[in-house]
């Protein structure tokens, strides 16, 4: 977009319960400041007002904003205006462009995301409307996660409830995160009510439970030996905390367990899309095509990095995954490390994504062993690995081809 292209800049700089506007011309003069409330009609009345202030095409004003989503940014696009994230590290560095002291304020922060838009917005990502599956599949994603972390969360609670007095349990489930586990407990949550479970009750425990690890026989053994000597009142203490804790931690277990199913039908949804004119396979089945790619990182994959994904941006994923390294150098000295401004969600499926590979697929196990032979620690192997695996992904969307393991692939550090 040329100067000739557009009219205004403007920025917005978002609040809880109200947000600031600078309106800028080509020149760089502020043409009006506003404050709106953070309703509807407040929304609807900015995209109104902007039109009266010389322009009356949404297209030729441009807006920069720090977040990238939401009803602000949503009701922009909806009305066609041009908008732009700027990430709030880089409105930190173009606040100091302006102001040495460090001084900020909402309005000039505004002031400065119009300004910014102006001279550096190829810096910036443009925002575009998402499609409104991909919207559904990243709120289940995100949802999703968030049950995961809770669950952790709360079974950590619980193991170091076990842990008090009741640790032999922890020898047969370490992180106490295992329905039967949990099933047990709800029968016999003491050492004494344990022992009293007889070995055919326990056989179908671990029946219902598809546990084959080991024997009710082992269980019964386990659940007989000594207990801990503790301070009276402790195993009542306890018990009656872990009885608090298992329904949390079930119906956890039970909404993830719903969870996987809602991703696996939005998945199943984007499937059966067409895949686009002159291609075979969606750019679903390629990912799941993958070794190592399952229902929740193919989720991920496709809801956190759904516009590098359509544009086939390689170097872009990259960058927003966080296997690109970063590189400092000046004079003399070079120093690579860990790209850590990157999405987090992302960056943690390709991590999952990788390791699961290295156990399932031929060539990413000598990729990681051949970066790990050269001296490089585990995690940054599996950057390796992970960076590899979407240099593979990028190839079949283009290609439009699923993964074939017997296909001879070079692996190269």
């Amino acid at each position: 977009m040329t100067n000739e292209s557009w009219t205004l800049s403007v920025g917005v700089d978002c609040g809880s319960r109200h947000h600031e506007v600078c309106v800028l011309n080509q020149s760089g003069q502020t043409v009006a400041t506003r404050r709106i409330e953070h309703s509807g009609a407040d929304l609807h009345a900015l995209t109104e007002w902007l039109l009266t202030l010389g322009e009356s095409q949404p297209a030729r004003i441009l807006i920069g904003i720090e977040v990238p989503h939401g009803p602000v940014v949503e009701t922009l696009l909806e009305r066609g205006y041009v908008v732009y994230a700027i990430n709030p590290k880089q409105l930190e560095r173009f606040r100091d462009r302006y102001s040495a002291a460090g001084a900020k304020d909402d309005g000039r922060d505004a002031w400065v995301l119009a300004s910014a838009v102006q001279s550096d917005r190829k810096a910036f990502r443009r925002v575009e409307v998402g499609d409104p599956q991909i919207i559904q599949l990243r709120e289940l994603s995100r949802l999703d996660g968030e049950l995961s972390e809770e669950l952790t969360r709360t079974t950590n609670r619980l193991r170091d409830q076990l842990q008090r007095y009741f640790p032999q349990l922890l020898q047969l489930c370490p992180a106490a995160d295992e329905p039967w586990l949990w099933e047990l407990l709800a029968r016999a949550a003491t050492p004494a009510e344990a022992r009293q479970c007889d070995v055919t009750a326990l056989e179908q425990l671990l029946k219902r439970a598809r546990i084959r690890r080991f024997t009710a026989a082992e269980l019964h053994h386990v659940l007989g030996t000594r207990p801990l000597v503790v301070a009276p009142g402790t195993v009542e203490a306890a018990s009656l905390h872990v009885r608090v804790l298992l329904p949390r931690v079930q119906l956890l277990h039970a909404q993830r367990t719903e969870s996987a199913k809602q991703l696996k039908q939005a998945l199943k949804r984007l499937t059966h899309d067409s895949p686009g004119k002159g291609r075979e396979h969606h750019d679903v089945t390629i990912l799941l095509s993958l070794p190592g790619v399952g229902i929740r990182i193919a989720s991920t994959m496709l809801a956190e990095a759904a516009q590098p994904l359509k544009t086939r941006d390689y170097h872009g994923i990259r960058l927003l995954s966080g296997v690109a390294p970063v590189t400092r150098a000046s004079g003399k000295r070079r120093i690579v490390t860990m790209r850590y401004a990157c999405n987090e969600r992302l960056r943690t499926a390709c991590h999952h994504w990788a390791n699961v590979a290295t156990q399932h697929d031929a060539t990413a196990r000598r990729h990681y062993r051949i970066l790990r032979q050269g001296g490089h620690t585990h995690p940054r192997a599996l950057r390796g690995v992970a960076d590899r695996l979407l240099a593979v992904l990028f190839g079949m969307l283009k290609s439009d081809t699923l993964y074939d393991r017997q296909r001879p692939r070079r692996s190269a550090a």
